[in-house]
């Protein structure tokens, strides 16, 4: 009797960004525990800086990492908290891609580069950007050129070191629809350059988070996954909102989709004690079983 193919599953990952009330060690031994197959690396404050580098070395994170059987899935480069002494909203994404003051460009060019090279020394497969709100000094038209002369030199050091780029859009950044991030991937014109798409910031965003899965497609490098309810963009555990979860994972085994699925739950990192723990264990047990 001939057996029947069973459908092939994505791996899940969670990112340490919903753990940055716990050191980096102790994160990774969770998310490990808890049976998710890889990890996002969170490339800001308190895990990465581009001073003072990560809490382990390269080659111990590494080996840690093997040793755990965690697959890095991506290197969250989005925000910039380790350039502020305290955070607050306004500087989440700040200093940014697109920003009209060159200076304040190449200071986020920069501790980018860094980032890539931390990613190449973990042997992570990419690293993904944000454009950054669009702060209203220059129409918007001139912020993008901006931001995708930034990207365009950041493909360039992604290729040198063997790595992928990805842009991640959120609503109320510069670049905050699929068919933005589209149009950049189309002007800088580089194979390394693709998608971290979050299906929560498409449906945030009134988009049909299948239709940005098909737009983007084969461009698609990441995915971020979450529950939303209604629009308001607020990260729940899967099941909390009303994501079309299911479909959504679904549509991606269509188009041959190759990347993990990334938990990102940063919205319980500062909750009741052990909130971030039980966050990633529901999430699994719900994403599991789709």
């Amino acid at each position: 009797m001939m057996s029947q193919l069973t459908p092939r599953t994505i791996p899940l990952a969670y990112s340490t960004n919903g753990f940055t009330q716990r050191p980096l060690v102790e994160s990774l031994q969770i998310i490990a525990g808890l049976g998710y197959q890889g990890v996002e690396l969170l490339g800001d404050r308190p895990h990465w800086s581009p001073e003072g580098g990560a809490e382990l070395k390269p080659s111990i994170l590494r080996g840690l990492l093997e040793d755990l059987g965690l697959r890095i899935s991506n290197i969250n480069g989005n925000t910039a908290m380790f350039c502020w002494p305290e955070w607050i909203p306004e500087t989440l994404f700040e200093p940014s891609l697109s920003h009209s003051d060159p200076a304040v460009r190449q200071r986020r060019i920069s501790s980018t580069i860094k980032l890539l090279d931390w990613a190449a020394a973990l042997g992570a497969p990419r690293v993904s950007v944000t454009s950054g709100r669009c702060p209203g000094l220059k129409p918007p038209g001139i912020e993008l050129g901006y931001f995708v002369e930034s990207v365009r030199l950041l493909c360039e050091e992604a290729e040198s070191r063997g790595l992928q780029l990805s842009i991640e859009y959120e609503p109320g950044l510069l670049v905050e629809r699929w068919r933005e991030v589209a149009e950049v991937i189309e002007r800088v014109d580089h194979p390394c350059l693709g998608a971290n798409l979050d299906l929560g910031h498409a449906r945030c965003a009134g988009e049909d988070p299948l239709e940005a899965i098909q737009g983007l497609s084969d461009r698609i490098w990441n995915i971020h996954i979450e529950d939303i309810l209604g629009t308001k963009h607020y990260h729940l555990i899967p099941g909390e909102g009303d994501m079309p979860l299911s479909q959504c994972i679904e549509h991606l085994k269509q188009i041959e989709y190759q990347g993990m699925l990334t938990v990102e739950l940063y919205t319980y990192a500062h909750g009741e004690r052990d909130a971030d723990r039980q966050a990633a264990q529901q999430a699994y047990q719900v994403l599991s079983s789709l």
